[in-house]
């Protein structure tokens, strides 16, 4: 679970004195929506986004000569005084679970991914994540569904379900046990095969029915 594993790559990077308006139909053309900016070693610098560059260029409200002067400011203003640079990034090294956990915090759409020395290795972006987690769980997949069972109550729940869907090979990839809202412990079972009768009759054996609403 890796995101060197699901990360974008070779990533697309600018350098410093790349204008603005050349970032933007860069953006544009290859359907972006962030860019690191490097130095000549390939190490970061900042990123610009979308956002960075709608933000930069001249409000449709300012009058035809204003809106003129400014644009053509633009097309000799670099992206290097337009790009953050309080950037989060992540080692390749880091998981799935960190890049969520640091996406959700600070609110980001995407993340640099560095090497050792700071320089740009890949991008990770929300798409890529989701993207990520879709393959891992095998969501949209032919014969993939969920199944919500009821915790027996007894020791070791999910090691004793687990044996017996290997036993009667039964391919799952997702178990795990939580809490429902009316305070029952239920697992979620995701398991891929058209046969959902045999699941049941497996973990109706092994001592698990079917959770339903209260």
């Amino acid at each position: 679970m890796k995101i060197s594993q699901h990360m974008t790559r070779p990533v697309v990077t600018v350098p410093p004195e790349l204008t603005i308006p050349e970032a933007r139909e860069l953006l544009r053309s290859r359907h972006f929506r962030h860019l690191p900016v490097v130095d000549g070693e390939g190490a970061l610098l900042g990123i610009v986004t979308d956002r960075d560059l709608r933000s930069a260029y001249p409000s449709t409200v300012l009058d035809e000569a204003e809106g003129k002067a400014r644009l053509q400011d633009l097309a000799q203003t670099p992206v290097s005084s337009i790009m953050s640079q309080a950037i989060f990034t992540l080692p390749a090294a880091a998981t799935l679970d960190d890049a969520l956990l640091l996406l959700d915090r600070e609110q980001v759409g995407a993340l640099p991914v560095v090497d050792e020395g700071g320089r740009v290795v890949g991008i990770f972006s929300i798409r890529d994540l989701m993207r990520a987690y879709r393959t891992l769980f095998g969501l949209g997949e032919r014969g993939s569904a969920m199944l919500t069972l009821l915790d027996d109550g007894r020791p070791r729940p999910l090691s004793r379900l687990c044996a017996a869907l290997e036993q009667a090979d039964i391919h799952f990839n997702r178990l795990l046990k939580t809490q429902a809202e009316d305070g029952r412990k239920i697992i979620y079972l995701r398991v891929n095969t058209y046969n959902l009768a045999a699941v049941h009759k497996v973990a109706a054996a092994a001592g698990f029915e079917p959770h339903r609403e209260a």
